[in-house]
């Protein structure tokens, strides 16, 4: 398994267009559309992006990669973390959501 790095920021938002509109105005992103409950961040510094929560508003979520999903949640879960949303499909991969001991919730994503 490769190491895995931070990849992606989701930030989730009860009014996208809003955040989305301060994002540009604050700081000159861009966004993909990708419909009314995702935009993809173009040119924030790291890839990332906001989404219409699913349920209460939740800090942002980092997003780690890696080649192999599978080998990753089991190393998450060998150093103590706990799976909260296991592996799931999503355009573009499939991936899997853990809090660490301390509390942060994270992900793990990978291309397959």
């Amino acid at each position: 398994m490769t190491h895995l790095k931070m990849d992606y920021v989701e930030f989730e938002s009860g009014e996208i267009g809003r955040t989305t509109k301060f994002l540009a105005d604050a700081f000159g992103w861009t966004f993909n559309d990708y419909g009314p409950d995702y935009q993809e961040i173009a040119n924030g510094g790291v890839n990332g992006g906001v989404s219409s929560p699913e349920g209460e508003r939740q800090p942002p979520l980092v997003i780690l990669k890696a080649d192999d999903l599978e080998a990753a949640e089991k190393s998450v879960t060998s150093a103590g973390g706990e799976i909260i949303r296991p592996i799931f499909s999503f355009p573009g991969g499939r991936r899997f959501h853990f809090r660490e001991p301390g509390g942060n919730v994270m992900a793990v994503w990978s291309e397959n």
